[in-house]
């Protein structure tokens, strides 16, 4: 919108609003000092109520006054009411002044009282609708990495192959440490947990059963999976919200690269390649770790024990395992991407983007696995 002042329309000014990535931005330009701006928040473009965080740029404000400030109100009000999180630290210092002394802005942000908190019925209409949006934008996420995915199994994307490969090596060779450790201490817990209760038995032979059955089909993807969301997921979205940050993700866009299929498809092909590789490596060390307890604890030989696992085990409980790993190495990369790609402009949001990939992919983790416990007991596989 263009406003223009009563002396001779000689000085105009403009609010324009503009929004990339889930991020709005509100630009004051120009001389904004009459009573026109007062009525026109309703004027507001519809779209940036579906903004995740909208701040303002006042770098080339010419002249305001105090119009210009119950505008800003006005707006902020109406957007937070939408459950937008709105920055005003783009403002000229004299207006945070005003809006702090008005009871708005960051300053005043938690200090109203408990009295003027909104009814819960609104509150939870709020939760939902910024719910509702978050799936809406989550699935346009996911519609645009597919979309690059396409381009670069295609040889059509702007994916490189440095890129690719440097993935590969975080993902891959980078983590077996951590997940040899892990695996190792997850089969020497198994093995103890069943020989104390199969000891009283006399069938201490099946504790070989308990660590083959347990690491193939569930703790060697599980435990990949968690172990990955940590160390990988929580990367991935530190990286790419600390690109936000610097406004690389905005530069990206402005020469005409998809963001999504720069930063996105890289990281999400590493992780559905390597993860079913760590998958097999982690069943492998946890039932080495199994045996070793068995072995040396138990009075199994070491021809007993691999026989044992053997009769177990076949290809399909590895496969179980293996199919479960590269779905959650999906849902890592998707988790880990999506937190970086809608990432605030702070230093704070690239810490709470980190959070969030991490909590996300484990309870995504989680979530499917049970889903597909109950569809395997179902289908009897």
């Amino acid at each position: 919108m263009v406003l223009e002042e009563r002396e001779g329309l000689q000085k105009t000014g403009e609010v324009a609003f503009s929004m990339s990535e889930g991020h709005g931005v509100v630009s004051l330009v120009g001389f904004l000092r009459e009573a026109a701006i007062g009525a026109r928040v309703r004027d507001y473009p519809k779209g940036m109520g579906y903004a995740r965080t909208v701040c303002f740029d006042a770098s080339e404000l010419k002249s305001w006054d105090s119009r210009l400030t119950v505008f800003v109100i006005g707006l902020t009000e109406v957007l937070r009411d939408r459950g937008v999180d709105v920055e005003t630290q783009g403002l000229p210092s004299g207006m945070l002044r005003l809006m702090a002394l008005a009871g708005q802005g960051d300053v005043a942000k938690g200090a109203s009282s408990s009295s003027d908190r909104p009814f819960i019925l609104a509150r939870v209409g709020r939760a939902v609708v910024s719910g509702w949006w978050a799936m809406v934008d989550f699935f346009a996420f996911v519609g645009e990495t597919a979309t690059g995915l396409g381009k670069a199994i295609t040889g059509k994307g702007h994916m490189r192959r440095v890129d690719f490969m440097g993935c590969l090596q975080d993902c891959g060779a980078s983590a077996l440490p951590i997940v040899a450790l892990i695996s190792i201490v997850i089969g020497v817990i198994f093995a103890f947990v069943g020989a104390v209760q199969l000891k009283m038995f006399g069938a201490q032979i099946y504790v070989a059963d308990i660590v083959g059955l347990g690491m193939a089909r569930e703790m060697g993807a599980m435990m990949t999976g968690i172990i990955m969301a940590g160390r990988t997921g929580a990367a991935f979205a530190a990286q790419i919200g600390t690109m936000q940050v610097n406004e690389e993700v905005d530069a990206l866009t402005t020469m005409g690269m998809d963001p999504a299929e720069f930063l996105v498809v890289p990281r999400l092909m590493a992780l559905v390649i390597t993860m079913p590789l760590l998958c097999l490596y982690s069943d492998v060390l946890g039932i080495g770790g199994g045996m070793a307890i068995g072995v040396g604890m138990l009075d199994i030989s070491w021809e007993q024990y691999w026989h044992q696992t053997q009769a177990a085990l076949n290809i399909t409980q590895f496969l179980h395992g293996i199919v479960k790993s590269g779905l959650y190495g999906i849902i890592i990369a998707l988790a880990g991407c999506y937190c970086g790609m809608r990432c605030g402009r702070s230093a704070s949001a690239v810490g709470e983007a980190a959070t969030r990939a991490v909590v996300s992919a484990i309870v995504g983790i989680i979530i499917t696995d049970g889903l597909i416990a109950v569809v395997t007991s179902i289908l009897g596989v």
